[in-house]
């Protein structure tokens, strides 16, 4: 459910997962791993000050293999 309220993100957001893993070495990217949950306010800050961010995200799904935990 955490991940799916962040599918408007422009971030490229995946989940935890051997696939997502298996991704980041194939394409020699680093992780950006994401921990939060659904009633955590700063969560919620740095969702919408950085991963709405359409330029923010863009440098993000280019750089890295983004997982929300």
């Amino acid at each position: 459910p955490y991940l799916q309220q962040h599918s408007g993100n422009p971030v490229h957001w995946r989940a935890w997962s051997p696939a997502s893993l298996a991704e980041a070495k194939a394409l020699e990217r680093p992780i950006l791993l994401s921990v939060g949950y659904a009633a955590c306010h700063w969560c919620h800050v740095m969702a919408h000050e950085s991963f709405e961010n359409g330029d923010v995200a863009a440098v993000m799904n280019r750089l890295f293999v983004n997982i929300k935990v």
